[in-house]
């Protein structure tokens, strides 16, 4: 179910542009969208040029681009859309391919929200009620995202933001790294991960980033071309290393295991956490088990709940954890969950974020 917009929001539906080649992809986006109550289709377009002039023309609250499409693609017509209307929240879709899913992260460091996998059928596509739920899930996400009112700015619930200085939060130097993002996570991630630079080395870092198949290999491709650190997925049994960065392989849980005293990646294809596999909450589980206090942890922008209780577990096991602050988050469900929840052991904003963690890790000398 998607969720229902409160206040003035519910008033207007949010304004959506199609852009797809397929005319029954068109069709079919725009009738459900259309049955949800909740937008309203101002236009379609079967290529990227027109894609652009609508952008311009109508102003849509959000646009979904296909990236394969005749002339102008969605990669190319990606940052004039930006250009012509920036408030415009662009949700890809695609097929499942490793070109496509290379495109896709591309697109996103330019400024896509997220990417929605079409099945390779269209009967696939028309058939399918969790493709359509999905599809609705994540424009009412995307709807709501601009509008929640999860500010945790009461005495009950506030915690300070900005924090720069984490040291007065731990009781022992973290040797793991455990970040969980979701929507709007690749680029975050991979900024985090650059600014903490150097202090990589000290640390043993996990990632999931919710993503599908094939995203999550070329995601730690992506990162490990910019910031020069190993950064792959991990196979399961695998001893983990200092100075690397293990990517949780999309569609399968990452948690870790002790073995023969070394902890080593422990990859599973059990069922989804808060609907989500890989989950972040299963990792953070794990790292409480296992290294308690050795663990910080980190959440980041992202829809949905998860992470929340494995916050809970980490932080009951003596370790700290890090919430990313509502500002500079694409949605801030993810961390403000765990801000609700009283996990977050301090809230900081994306370019804090890195430089809080480097410092810690390099005892103050690594800035």
């Amino acid at each position: 179910m998607i969720g229902v917009l409160s206040g003035s929001a519910a008033l207007r539906p949010k304004t959506v542009v199609i852009a797809d080649d397929s005319v029954v992809v068109r069709g079919l986006f725009a009738r459900w969208l259309g049955e949800s109550g909740q937008f309203h289709v101002v236009a379609v377009a079967g290529d990227g040029e027109t894609a652009i002039e609508h952008a311009g023309r109508y102003q849509p609250d959000i646009m979904v681009l296909d990236l394969d499409m005749p002339g102008v693609d969605g990669v190319t017509a990606l940052p004039k859309i930006v250009k012509e209307s920036p408030k415009t929240a662009i949700l890809l879709a695609t097929t499942l391919t490793e070109r496509n899913a290379r495109l896709a992260l591309q697109c996103m460091t330019m400024g896509a929200m997220d990417v929605l996998p079409k099945p390779e059928s269209r009967s696939g596509m028309t058939l399918s009620l969790d493709f359509r739920s999905e599809f609705l899930n994540k424009l009412g996400s995307i709807a709501q995202s601009s509008h929640a009112q999860d500010l945790a700015d009461t005495p009950e619930t506030a915690l300070p933001a900005g924090i720069v200085d984490l040291r007065p939060l731990i009781s022992v130097m973290p040797r793991y790294l455990l970040i969980g993002a979701s929507t709007g996570g690749p680029r975050a991630v991979a900024k985090v991960l650059a600014d903490i630079d150097e202090g990589l080395q000290d640390l043993i870092t996990l990632v999931v980033q919710h993503m599908p198949p094939l995203f999550t290999a070329s995601f730690a491709e992506q990162v490990s071309a910019q910031i020069g650190v190993p950064t792959r997925e991990p196979f399961d049994g695998e001893r983990l290393s200092r100075g690397t960065v293990y990517v949780a392989p999309g569609g399968r849980h990452l948690g870790i295991d002790r073995k023969l005293g070394h902890i080593v990646a422990s990859i599973s294809d059990g069922p989804p956490v808060r609907f989500c596999r890989p989950a972040v909450d299963v990792l953070f589980a794990d790292a409480a088990r296992h290294l308690g206090p050795a663990a910080l942890g980190l959440v980041m922008t992202g829809m949905g709940s998860d992470g929340t209780d494995g916050s809970g577990a980490l932080r009951r096991a003596g370790a700290a954890v890090i919430a990313q602050d509502e500002m500079s988050s694409t949605i801030w469900g993810m961390p403000g969950s765990v801000v609700r929840a009283r996990h977050a052991s301090a809230v900081i904003a994306l370019d804090g974020i890195g430089p809080a963690i480097r410092s810690l890790v390099r005892g103050g000398h690594g800035a």
